[in-house]
């Protein structure tokens, strides 16, 4: 079974271009310079599982044209991971199901007191429209032919999750660190989708130093660089990384069995 992992948002917590219309070193001509907030789909014929729901979630669904969803999982309570949750509604009410949603305790917690009406009965008009469920270290979908394996990172003072799928893919979108003991989870997998803000040193996040020392270590076959703020251009940051290490892009499609 072929599964497809869209990054459907590449961008760093503003975006590019920011909300005044700059963009930063990148280049405005270049369609890859347009990022939105981090979100990611992975999906297979009849199946949507949405990682995050960022501020732009509404456009890049009708941009990647997903008519469907079963799921969502959370990295952590950010803002530009969440507050898109309200224009998942259409789903349930295409559906007329609540839709499960997989968070950690911090996340969970978060997205009661932001989105209770989401969740809880608030209303005799507008029902629930999620079901919050506890993000366990294994899950599975379609008879075990998907597989969701997931371990904590470090994202500043907080932590954030980082997701296995099938043991191929990893997607860690918001991550400073990763402890050398999760190491062999991540160990030579045929794609490795990983945070990577800017070239200087920030507190809650990797810069391209020191992703390419970690991707030295742990050898995936293919890495993707997301998260990307104003300051790397695509094109030129596409030409100073290594082998087999890519800049993400908005749309960017990744196929794995």
């Amino acid at each position: 079974m072929k599964l497809a992992f869209t990054i459907l948002g590449s961008g760093s917590s503003l975006g590019v271009p920011r909300i005044d219309g700059n963009f930063g070193k990148c280049d405005p001509k270049n369609k890859k310079n347009h990022r939105t907030r981090c979100s990611a789909l992975l999906s297979t014929k009849n199946f949507n599982l949405l990682i995050d729901s960022s501020p732009d979630i509404r456009q890049q669904f009708l941009y990647n044209k997903v008519k469907s969803l079963d799921c969502v999982f959370y990295t952590h309570q950010h803002a530009d991971q969440t507050h898109g949750i309200n224009d998942l509604r259409f789903f349930y009410l295409k559906q007329q199901k609540q839709i499960p949603v997989f968070a950690n305790k911090n996340t969970s917690k978060y997205l009661l007191n932001s989105f209770k009406y989401c969740f809880k009965n608030t209303s005799n008009f507008y029902p629930p429209i999620m079901k919050l469920k506890n993000l366990k270290k294994k899950h599975t979908f379609l008879k075990n032919k998907i597989k969701i394996r997931s371990f904590e990172v470090s994202h500043g003072s907080i932590n954030s999750i980082c997701y296995i799928i099938n043991n191929k893919l990893a997607y860690a979108s918001d991550v400073s660190f990763i402890s050398k003991k999760n190491y062999s989870k991540i160990y030579k997998l045929q794609y490795f989708v990983v945070d990577c803000l800017r070239e200087e040193p920030h507190p809650s996040h990797y810069n391209l130093d020191k992703i390419l020392k970690l991707i030295n270590i742990i050898k995936p076959k293919y890495t993707i660089l997301t998260n990307l703020h104003s300051s790397l251009d695509y094109q030129k940051l596409k030409e100073k990384l290594p082998k087999f290490v890519y800049p993400a892009y908005d749309g960017m499609k990744l196929i794995f069995n």
